[in-house]
């Protein structure tokens, strides 16, 4: 009949939109947003930015300062007088910083990447993925009251959830010919002694949460009670082993001995 004809056009018409969505194909929604949680149009754009109710991470547009980008000339060159080694500290300095301050106020962090691009859309861009959507939340509602650096703190949900799909790969092989100025995230390593110690800390941590719950019972309203309730994670990215490697990135000059760090922990009040 009609109605049955009618019924299977639309169930196919549903499936296409729902298969298309947010890829390039799409002509109503912005992939780019989609992707990357940021657009160079803004809000000029002609596709909509559907910007999640929920989500695992959010977004600090613009946080990170990189001193090197205020001196460079046209071709990218760098005017100023800092070296690769005092760059890379810098950074890292800054990355344990908002990593630790964020993870001891709000929850588990499981990935944060900063963009090292140059577009105003995504320059200084610090996406950080929480492992609970609450934890998140409950980030975007206090972070937009701070400050940071004697700047405003802005934060909002983003769609961002599997990085390697907002990731340049050519920029990962060294081959991006857009440079700075490219569509997709130049994410920025930290040092390999930076991220040892802020991702091998968590781990540290839930083997010793897992040891404590082996001796006693799991009292309600704790953790795992919250992650069991949501189905083992079911909103939680499936990615986050994959994912993990690109928060702390490659290597770096940024080394440096364990007792310059803990001075730099105990130096870090009224910045953030």
């Amino acid at each position: 009949t009609i109605s049955h004809v009618t019924k299977a056009r639309g169930g196919k018409m549903a499936e296409y939109l729902a298969s298309i969505f947010g890829t390039e194909k799409d002509k109503v929604n912005c992939s780019f947003y989609f992707k990357i949680g940021a657009c160079r149009h803004g809000d000029r754009c002609s596709r909509l930015h559907n910007k999640p109710t929920f989500s695992q991470t959010i977004l600090m547009p613009n946080l990170y300062r990189n001193p090197q980008n205020s001196a460079q000339t046209a071709d990218g060159s760098h005017l100023s007088n800092i070296s690769d080694v005092e760059m890379q500290e810098h950074y890292d300095n800054f990355f344990e910083e908002v990593f630790t301050e964020l993870e001891e106020k709000y929850g588990e962090i499981e990935e944060m990447n900063v963009c090292d691009n140059l577009g105003d859309h995504l320059v200084g861009n610090v996406y950080v993925k929480f492992r609970y959507e609450e934890d998140a939340e409950k980030a975007v509602k206090d972070l937009n009251n701070r400050w940071f650096n004697g700047q405003p703190i802005h934060a909002e949900l983003s769609p961002v959830t599997d990085f390697r799909e907002a990731c340049c790969r050519q920029y990962e092989m060294g081959e991006c010919t857009r440079g700075g100025f490219c569509n997709f995230m130049h994410l920025k390593p930290i040092s390999r002694e930076l991220r040892r110690e802020l991702y091998g800390r968590r781990r540290r941590k839930r083997r010793s949460r897992s040891r404590e719950r082996s001796r006693s019972p799991p009292t309600r309203g704790s953790r795992r009670s919250r992650s069991h309730e949501r189905g083992g994670g079911s909103r939680r990215s499936r990615s986050r082993e994959r994912g993990r490697g690109k928060a702390g990135g490659g290597g770096g000059g940024g080394g440096g001995s364990r007792s310059r760090s803990r001075s730099r922990s105990r130096e870090r009040s009224g910045r953030f």
